[in-house]
């Protein structure tokens, strides 16, 4: 009587096991479609995006424009910056506050480096790995 009370609980199992493969090969069947549609797919979708900023009119000179523009105002906030703090640091007495402006222009030093240094970077980065963007426009402010 044991073999059969154990009987129906083994098939149980088999069925819950046999439902659990069948729930785990369904996302995996769903992944290896995904995969293989997009290493199909990609390489067209690839080529008519990196035809589509090199190719519009104005676009190009736009992005090269506005990156100008952008250098130049951050090195603009630069100097007042940099002007401001020093005057505060004249009327200042506390040394903490004046520990406090060397930081504030140690970091707006650095955040105008970074803004001047990444245009080029990208231009001669992107020229190297055959990047469509940087073929096309140019990043450096000067």
């Amino acid at each position: 009587m044991t073999s059969l009370t154990q009987l129906p609980s083994d098939e149980a199992t088999d069925q819950s096991d046999n439902q659990s493969t069948l729930r785990n090969s369904v996302p995996l069947r769903i992944g290896v479609t995904l995969l293989l549609f997009s290493l199909v797919a990609v390489e067209p979708v690839a080529a008519a995006q990196n035809n589509a900023v090199c190719s519009a009119d104005k676009l190009p000179s736009m992005i090269s424009g506005f990156f100008q523009l952008t250098t130049a105002l951050g090195i603009v906030g630069l100097a007042v910056v940099w002007q401001a703090d020093s005057l505060i640091d004249m009327f200042t007495l506390n040394p903490e506050q004046k520990k406090g402006l060397k930081r504030h222009k140690r970091s707006a030093l650095k955040s105008t480096v970074i803004l001047v240094v990444l245009g080029p970077l990208y231009t001669v980065a992107g020229s190297m790995m055959n990047l469509p963007l940087a073929q096309c426009v140019n990043l450096v402010p000067w």
